[in-house]
């Protein structure tokens, strides 16, 4: 039997890289998984690509409306949702002098709030079906310190990993389990856009930043999406029932808690 067999699972950002990445071991573990985008183009080719256990839905975690209509899609495509994976996040960097309003919002909107609210919809859900589930919240390593650079983006993987506290003791007695992931380095697209931030700001080559943070990280390499699949599909199985308001370093050994 697979870990997953019989299961329903949303994941947002799951279009590209880490998101799609859980998406195709959740359905090699035998659950159905809508991959969850703004890009419903992106999505609906990732879908289809990965099999007829996924299905696209269009959602947009810094709306309300979006956010419960997605839920109200997966429910009635797959009958409800066991597993939500809060994945989709955006990243920005400068200066503390530098930040501005804009884009202080944009990250808490969408890493912060889109989080909280997605999870707050799922969670409904979850309490109305009356068997529990899994909510699974991505972090970093950046929530874990601050960086002189990137204040605003790690001061919300710092709000997602207390948000996974606070809602893990508080959603438990209805026997749903959240947990989070903090990756450390991982050479995805999104990663493309960040070396190209710190080429600005630190005067830096193209792929240089890159190169230097996979270099400085224990195992000596960044990780890829794949590496993080295997915490992904555990906290979602029944074998993290026990597992109750963590979240797990998955990155290499660059940071110890």
């Amino acid at each position: 039997m697979k870990r997953l067999d019989g299961k329903s699972a949303i994941i947002t950002g799951a279009a590209r890289g880490i998101g799609r990445a859980f998406a195709e071991a959740y359905v090699r573990e035998g659950a159905t998984v809508a991959v969850a985008d703004i890009d419903m183009e992106r999505a609906s080719a990732t879908a289809a690509e990965i099999g007829p256990q996924a299905y696209a839905v269009k959602i947009d975690v810094s709306s309300q409306d979006s956010i419960d209509a997605a839920v109200g899609a997966c429910v009635e495509r797959a009958g409800g949702i066991d597993i939500l994976v809060n994945n989709a996040a955006i990243f920005d960097l400068a200066p503390i002098v530098e930040i501005t309003r804009k884009s202080y919002q944009r990250i808490f909107d969408i890493n912060v709030a889109g989080t909280l609210f997605t999870l707050q919809a799922v969670a409904k859900q979850m309490i109305a079906q009356g068997r529990g589930g899994k909510i699974i919240n991505m972090a970093s390593q950046a929530g874990r310190r601050g960086e002189a650079l990137v204040g605003v983006y790690c001061a919300s993987k710092a709000a997602v990993i207390s948000l996974t506290q606070s809602a893990g003791l508080d959603l438990i007695k209805h026997g749903i389990r959240v947990n989070g992931i903090a990756p450390g380095v991982v050479g995805s697209e999104m990663w493309d856009e960040v070396d190209a931030l710190f080429a600005k700001y630190e005067n830096r080559p193209l792929g240089e930043k890159k190169r230097l943070v996979g270099e400085a990280v224990p195992l000596g390499r960044m990780g890829t999406p794949e590496d993080l699949a295997g915490m992904a599909v555990f906290l979602a199985s029944a074998e993290a029932d026990y597992i109750v308001a963590q979240t797990y370093n998955v990155d290499g050994g660059n940071w110890m808690s």
